[in-house]
């Protein structure tokens, strides 16, 4: 495993898969020049006009363009976040975006280097109108600078300093994708984007997909305003709908910015709370401070609208095959692994296994971030103490402070509970328990239709008019016709799926008149208990968590002690927080010093 470097955190397994993609691309990039240049002699660049070496510059600036349609290919499969194919390779969409990042600075880099020397090549040979010219019957240049631009300005807004002090840029920019693959199409032709076309179809599907079920309106239960300025949106969930743990949902709210998207990690257990599902919001960023600022600072707010797209993540965590499992995290990094705890603790109750140890180390700022731990638990769903075969052990590191502030314990916990209104759905799979088969059915049958209504359109309206001459139809027009029968094509079968399914739906919550209430926290914090000290109290689960933390003020934790220090055969780590943290982590895990630590490589970052 490489812990620092530009990738970030890879593995073994991903850098080899990456050396041989790279290969793939340097050997077929080898392969054309090699025989085409075989072909290129004086005398042929003559008859052309050219001197020798421009006719290579020419034949190699075509060739670099055919190797970025190979990594075009593969660029838009990474962020199909509902697809198959990722969950099928044990892939989710969060761990899958590095790849999307990697291709997209592939892609970018070899169109730019086509551009550049198709330029040189205009410039030398003294026809830099071609830079303007969108031949009807071959490649349109103008529609690949048009293209390329678009594709720069999506470049320039990833680097990191940009995308995250100017997040909104970034998110808008990136909506250039759009652009840059219609030019792209109109500038290869329909035939030559077919190399790249199956990934970006995918996308298509899974894009709509995705839009239709944004469409919903999605009834919210409560929201728990905590004083650390964190919230937890509890939404209604239909029963049916099964989520793994460390699953992420996308969340709209259209009050704070209606084209705006945010993933938050699901804190919620789909077996422990069948019909809810919880997300933690930190106050952070522009987008995150309004919905704080808007729900704590007003009672009155009995209803919120809300949409969402997923929920996405792994399609199994077999967290069970380790004897112990920790978890690392800094600051709101804790959110994943709430998921975990209560994912375990259904298990638990609801099989006959061995649950695996489990140590969780969470770093924060200060004492009020400590409330955090109280969301371990859910609101309601516990009746009795934590289960005995439950074995969790909690240290809490507050790195700002040295000592218990006196008002941590008596910050309170607000609780938010929304009205519902004859709109609000609960949150389901668009496609239903068999997605897999339903995405398989939507991508096969759109594709049949658009073969037969081309075919059709060609044979009876477009060919008895222009018979192949390209003078009533020219390469852009076909290619515009392709592109909305495939539109349309994806549209119907997409939204039939989604109909059929959407009335088969069951399990509805019933609609409830609560108002808004400002309660402490239901029980005890952890910001109760002394430095390094329990409390013996058994009232009630999260008082029994109280027992199990050590809190330690004014210092950072240990990693390579507390890590080294877990016993078990088999301990599965787990990390979410800063990138020094992660990295830090990791390489421990990598070091050698105990063979039984193993990594676990899911990411949390976006």
């Amino acid at each position: 495993m490489l812990v620092k470097g530009p990738l970030g955190i890879v593995s073994v397994t991903e850098i080899m898969f990456l050396a041989m993609f790279v290969a793939l691309l340097l050997w077929s990039f080898i392969t054309y020049l090699r025989n085409n240049f075989a072909t290129i002699t004086p005398r042929s660049a003559a008859a052309h006009g050219e001197s020798l070496w421009q006719a290579k510059l020419e034949s190699a600036a075509l060739r670099i363009g055919l190797i970025g349609n190979i990594c075009l290919a593969f660029l838009f499969l990474p962020v199909a976040r509902g697809s198959s194919l990722l969950p099928a390779v044990g892939l989710t969409s969060e761990s899958s975006i590095k790849y999307h990042i990697w291709l997209g600075h592939m892609v970018l880099a070899i169109f730019t280097v086509h551009g550049l020397c198709y330029i040189i090549y205009w410039v030398s040979m003294h026809e830099t109108s071609q830079m303007i010219m969108w031949a009807t019957n071959d490649i349109s240049n103008l529609a690949g600078e048009i293209s390329l631009v678009a594709g720069l300005l999506m470049w320039a807004t990833t680097y990191p300093a940009i995308r995250r002090r100017f997040f909104e840029v970034f998110f808008y920019t990136h909506y250039l994708y759009i652009v840059f693959m219609l030019f792209f199409v109109l500038h290869v032709s329909i035939t030559f984007s077919f190399i790249a076309f199956p990934g970006f179809y995918i996308f298509m599907v899974d894009r709509f997909l995705r839009f239709l079920q944004s469409r919903d309106s999605i009834r919210v239960l409560s929201a728990r305003i905590l004083p650390s300025h964190t919230i937890e949106l509890t939404f209604s969930k239909n029963p049916s709908l099964v989520y793994s743990p460390t699953s992420i949902l996308f969340v709209n709210i259209p009050s704070i910015s209606k084209l705006q998207w945010h993933p938050f990690t699901i804190t919620s257990s789909s077996k422990l709370e069948p019909e809810k599902l919880s997300v933690v919001i930190k106050s952070e960023g522009r987008w995150s401070t309004k919905l704080y600022q808007r729900l704590s600072s007003s009672d009155q707010i009995d209803h919120l609208a809300v949409s969402v797209e997923g929920p996405y993540g792994p399609a199994s965590t077999d967290f069970l095959r380790h004897e112990a499992l920790v978890m690392v995290s800094g600051g709101s990094g804790i959110t994943p692994f709430i998921s975990v705890i209560r994912d375990m603790i259904a298990t638990s109750q609801t099989q006959k296994c061995k649950i695996p140890k489990i140590t969780l180390i969470c770093a924060f700022k200060n004492s009020s971030e400590i409330s955090m731990l109280d969301l371990l638990l859910p609101l309601s769903g516990l009746q009795t103490q934590l289960p005995s075969n439950i074995d969790i052990k909690i240290e809490a590191f507050i790195t700002r402070e040295k000592e218990p502030r006196s008002e941590a314990t008596t910050e309170k916990i607000k609780t938010l509970w929304f009205k519902s209104s004859l709109s609000d759905q609960a949150i389901s799979s668009i496609l239903g328990p068999n997605s897999w088969l339903w995405l398989g059915g939507i991508l096969s049958s759109s594709f049949l239709i658009f073969l037969i209504i081309i075919g059709i359109i060609t044979r009876y309206y477009i060919y008895p008019i222009d018979h192949n001459t390209n003078k009533i139809y020219s390469l852009t027009s076909k290619t515009i016709i392709y592109i909305l029968v495939i539109c349309v094509s994806i549209m119907a079968t997409s939204s039939a799926a989604m109909f059929w399914n959407k009335k088969k739906k069951y399990g509805n919550v019933d609609n409830k008149q609560v108002q808004n209430v400002d309660v402490p926290s239901p029980t005890s914090s952890p910001t109760s208990c002394g430095n390094n000290s329990f409390r013996e109290i058994e009232s009630s689960p999260q008082e029994s968590l109280v027992q199990c933390t050590n809190l330690h003020y004014g210092e950072r934790p240990n990693l390579t002690k507390l890590l080294l220090g877990v016993e078990g055969s088999s301990v599965g780590v787990l990390v979410c927080g800063p990138k020094k943290m992660r990295q830090n982590v990791a390489k421990i895990c990598s070091s050698g010093l105990a063979m039984n630590l193993h990594f676990e490589s899911i990411s949390f970052s976006w």
